[in-house]
């Protein structure tokens, strides 16, 4: 057994729970953190000489506990929460409290405005989903040293400004609800397509968020941007089946085996776009997009696409949420309603953007441009650029395959 796989696994499914427990005991999420932190590693060096515990969960618990109260017994300002924890180390600790649903205030907690976004966005991806620094770095688009700053900075100011471990008032929500759905959708992407490990998709994260973005919808029913985030994710989540072959190998969109899209997802993401529409406020960046995956929905066929729909939808979400991201998917949808040159003019205005000398798909769409103007020998270059980009084995088997098929086309 590979106890440090298997340590890993464990982590993803145990590490919010874990944060969340220690929270209750040392009041601080930032501590919590590192005390699960240092709980994993201790992980790491006695299970392969104890072997594994029966119930590894129980067993962090039981060590992270013991971790928060030998810190609050060392920390002389903390030696009356340490009395009333030490007469019982278990009272309380699985007591929810008033907050409903325990992961959501871990969500509120991290996204809570002393941060600038980034660092909630930073944060609540190493608490919530369990990311590593490294696929945290990826997911933005930024190095691995710059998010590491941004965490521990953000925790540093939690504890300072004794931010509490409880979902904001009624009246507070609102005004903290934008990063809150940033965060979610976030998460979501990273289970949508994983950006590190052998695997193109990571369900368990995606579902998470699409809990979180439901929950949140019984607590702002009239917030369209909410009803409009949950579409989006319960459309993308509609693909899960047909986005990954036999091998685990991606399953790009136009090659998807539409029968095997989930249909009550569909029609529950549908009738959640109708919502955010139907509340008659101006539409957002989430509810916009969610529109554009409607499209794809309602398309029996790849082909019955309406490109020009979604050409449009992208043109209203980058004067509402301008992003190079965004640019290289309008492209492709410029590709298919225009055809290859408007394409890729449409890319060489974005490619200037130094973000996308990291950003794999921006090469990967690229080398699909070039490769439909004729031009296999610039296409292969490129879609071997992305291969060199792509976080996931899987993609770069898929690039490397397309780049040696375009050359081979080329040498024909």
């Amino acid at each position: 057994m590979d106890i440090q796989r298997t340590v890993e696994a464990i982590w993803r499914m145990e590490s919010a729970r874990l944060v969340i427990t220690l929270s209750r005991v040392v009041n601080d999420v930032g501590l919590a953190e590192d005390l699960a932190q240092e709980t994993f590693a201790n992980a790491l060096v006695q299970w392969p000489v104890d072997g594994m515990p029966d119930n590894p969960a129980a067993w962090l618990t039981a060590v992270g506990r013991r971790k928060a109260i030998d810190y609050i017994r060392r920390e002389r300002a903390r030696m009356e929460k340490y009395a009333e924890i030490a007469t019982d180390p278990l009272a309380d600790v699985d007591d929810p409290g008033p907050v409903g649903d325990d992961m959501l205030a871990l969500v509120f907690v991290a996204c809570h405005p002393v941060l600038s976004r980034e660092s909630r966005a930073a944060l609540t991806l190493r608490m919530v989903g369990g990311l590593s620094t490294d696929e945290i770095a990826r997911a933005f688009l930024v190095p691995s040293a710059t998010i590491g700053q941004r965490i521990s900075r953000a925790k540093r100011t939690l504890a300072e400004a004794r931010v509490p471990f409880e979902v904001p008032s009624t009246e507070e929500l609102p005004a903290r609800l934008s990063a809150v759905l940033e965060v979610v959708y976030l998460i979501f992407n990273e289970g949508y397509a994983a950006t590190s490990g052998d695997r193109w998709v990571r369900q368990d994260l995606a579902e998470e968020a699409m809990r979180f973005g439901r929950i949140l919808t019984g607590l702002l029913p009239k917030e369209p941007e909410v009803h409009g985030l949950v579409a989006l994710m319960e459309l993308q989540a509609s693909r899960f089946r047909a986005r990954t072959g036999p091998a685990g190998e991606q399953v790009l969109l136009a090659d998807q085996d539409r029968s095997r899209w989930d249909r009550t997802l569909i029609s529950h993401g549908l009738k959640e776009l109708a919502r955010a529409i139907d509340l008659r406020r101006p539409l957002g960046p989430y509810t916009i997009q969610a529109a554009i995956a409607g499209c794809h929905s309602r398309a029996r066929t790849f082909a019955e696409t309406d490109w020009e729909a979604i050409v449009a939808l992208y043109d209203a979400l980058g004067q509402l949420a301008p992003s190079p991201v965004v640019e290289v998917n309008r492209a492709v949808a410029l590709l298919h309603a225009d055809g290859p040159e408007a394409a890729l003019v449409a890319l060489d205005q974005v490619g200037a953007d130094p973000r996308m000398a990291r950003y794999h798909l921006f090469a990967a769409v690229r080398g699909e441009v070039l490769q439909r103007l004729g031009r296999a020998g610039d296409a292969a270059e490129e879609l071997e650029r992305a291969a060199d980009l792509a976080p996931t084995r899987h993609e770069r088997t898929m690039l490397l395959e397309r780049a040696a098929a375009s050359n081979r086309s080329g040498a024909g």
